[in-house]
């Protein structure tokens, strides 16, 4: 049984034994974030060029050509995420104060602005897509009627700096990360404070969410990876092979891996099976190339395929 156990893994991580990365062209300056659609098909990528780009992606080839080009933004477009239940739909976020919406159906003009007064840097969606979260270098945040486009409410500012958000998979918890090493866990809608995952000595950059088993990963300035058992806020795993600050983390659509990478010359990616014990050991380390400084990250939902961008 044992040795079955060994071979089933061998086969589990054979995909990175051989992994090949492919560069796309498209943006003129830094790449602040990707995502994936939910179907797994389109790409998205936000620039400091002032645009987003969605790309026509199948199995991890590119359709050359069959990319839109979303124009509109004033200013460095900082954050792109897509509508969890529509395969068309996306938003993003600018230093030019506006949240936009867009259908790729429609072509690369917004459906929809909303001004939000102040240069925005986080931006998240419930599961079901109803309503949209955006935070501001003020600390505070906008939270969005997906629907009507209205903003429903505004928080005061919080006590301390805020860096990511995300709710979690139910939508009853708003989890956000912070400048002093720790993840505060707020309840939705009221957003009070429930509990804490403290894990970094230093500012946490990066989040997100395992939905297959209800983990948290986090990366910090100090250049570790705690990964935390949602329910419990216990931490389960660290990855401690970087060396420099982890700007983006995330987890496989099975949860069975998870890729580390920020200001190194590598991602890491490692083994993060609750089945094969989660030992968080390295599967493979991805040299960079083109690509110095990793900004996002973003798996496929149905392949283990790995988007990521950043300073070129």
């Amino acid at each position: 049984p044992d040795r079955r156990a060994r071979d089933l893994r061998v086969r589990e991580m054979a995909p990175f034994a051989n992994h090949v990365t492919r560069e796309i062209l498209g943006h003129r300056r830094r790449v602040h974030s990707v995502a994936w659609n939910c179907a797994g098909r389109k790409l998205a990528s936000a620039s400091v060029d002032t645009t987003a780009r969605v790309y026509d992606v199948e199995r991890g080839g590119v359709h050359s050509g069959r990319d839109v080009e979303l124009k509109g933004h004033g200013d460095s477009v900082d954050q792109v995420a897509w509508d969890p239940v529509s395969p068309d739909r996306l938003a993003t976020i600018s230093a030019d104060k506006t949240l936009r919406l867009w259908d790729v159906r429609s072509g690369g003009s917004p459906i929809a602005t909303i001004n939000l007064g102040d240069e925005n840097i986080n931006l998240s969606w419930t599961k079901d897509g109803s309503q949209i979260a955006v935070g501001n270098r003020n600390d505070l945040f906008h939270f969005i009627d997906a629907k009507t486009h209205k903003v429903t409410h505004t928080t005061s500012k919080f006590p301390y700096q805020v860096n990511g958000a995300c709710w979690n998979e139910t939508g009853d918890e708003f989890v956000v990360t912070t400048a002093d090493g720790f993840a505060q866990v707020l309840s939705f809608p009221d957003l009070k404070p429930l509990r804490q995952m403290r894990g970094h000595t230093s500012s946490v950059y990066a989040m997100a969410l395992d939905k297959v088993n209800d983990r948290w990963a986090f990366g910090g300035a100090d250049a570790g990876v705690s990964v935390w058992d949602h329910h419990d806020s216990v931490c389960v795993g660290v990855v401690d092979r970087l060396n420099a600050p982890v700007r983006a983390v995330a987890f496989s659509h099975d949860g069975k891996f998870l890729a580390s990478g920020g200001d190194d010359p590598v991602i890491d990616v490692a083994d993060a099976d609750v089945d094969g014990g989660a030992t968080f050991s390295a599967v493979t380390q991805i040299q960079l190339k083109s690509v110095l400084h990793v900004s996002s990250m973003a798996w496929s939902p149905t392949h283990h395929v790995l988007a990521f961008g950043g300073n070129p």
